[in-house]
């Protein structure tokens, strides 16, 4: 739909993924193919590295860029992807946070990786109980992130979010497809079966060295990392990817129901 839009208005695409933009991920993003690419300018794909610090600040001052570059000849800007709080920063503004020292950011993932999740919730919830009232509490980078701020600034994250909209100086239009749970499913299950098909198992195993970092938290790496450290088969690996990837496209779907502003069309 997007290269379709982008086609038709002689643009350029900006890719919302918190992941597709590093060079080294490429099976496992479902990044576009190298003939999708040359046939629309696009950003934030291949456009950092694994070993960078990419958020959604990072996001929303490339795409503010990006943006401002493309409007000075054209009148359009196509944006697609499922990364809601990149979106959002990009068309609201994003809270400042302080910053974060490495030091506390890799205790604290050093100790979830050893810990697990359950044990990062109960950090979080006795650390910061104001974010653990409404926060993600499955969703570990967000169990991280709170954790993090509380523990370097003493300061509960919701207190740095202001939520006070930024008015941007163009209009945004937001279409998201609407498509029934049970063909959602479906296509899931298939691209799954496609990647694994295409090469996803020899990519993972590439980057095996680099498994700590963030960018490779990530389904579809994770349980494939697992699987190299003989935690499962490799069928059990493939059903975990494509139940993982179900429940994150649940997460994402909430996440978009909440915005009165998209306009949701049936494909």
């Amino acid at each position: 739909m997007a290269l379709s839009l982008a086609r038709a208005e002689q643009t350029v695409i900006i890719s919302a993924d918190s992941r597709q933009c590093f060079r080294e991920l490429n099976v496992g993003v479902a990044k576009p193919s190298v003939e999708e690419l040359a046939s629309v300018q696009h950003y934030f794909i291949n456009s950092h590295s694994i070993q960078e610090e990419v958020n959604a600040c990072t996001f929303e001052k490339y795409a503010l860029e990006a943006t401002t570059r493309t409007f000075e000849d054209k009148d359009t800007v196509v944006m697609v992807g499922g990364t809601g709080l990149y979106i959002k920063a990009f068309c609201e503004g994003i809270d400042l946070i302080p910053e974060i020292s490495p030091g506390c950011r890799a205790e604290i993932s050093s100790a979830y990786k050893t810990q697990g999740i359950d044990w990062l919730r109960e950090e979080v919830k006795q650390a910061d109980p104001l974010w653990f009232a409404t926060g993600e509490q499955m969703n570990p980078q967000r169990l991280m992130r709170a954790l993090e701020v509380k523990k370097s600034t003493g300061r509960s994250l919701r207190e740095f979010q202001t939520r006070q909209k930024i008015k941007r100086d163009f209009t945004i239009r937001k279409l998201a497809p609407l498509v029934s749970r049970e063909e959602l499913y479906i296509r899931i299950n298939k691209r799954v079966d496609e990647m694994m098909a295409a090469g996803l198992l020899d990519e993972v195993k590439t980057l095996y060295p680099f498994r700590h970092l963030n960018a490779l938290r990530t389904v579809g790496y994770t349980e494939l990392f697992d699987y190299l450290d003989d935690k499962w088969k490799l069928q059990e690996a493939i059903e975990k990817i494509k139940t993982n990837t179900r429940h994150y496209a649940k997460r994402q779907l909430t996440w978009f129901r909440r915005d009165p502003e998209i306009e949701w069309i049936k494909t």
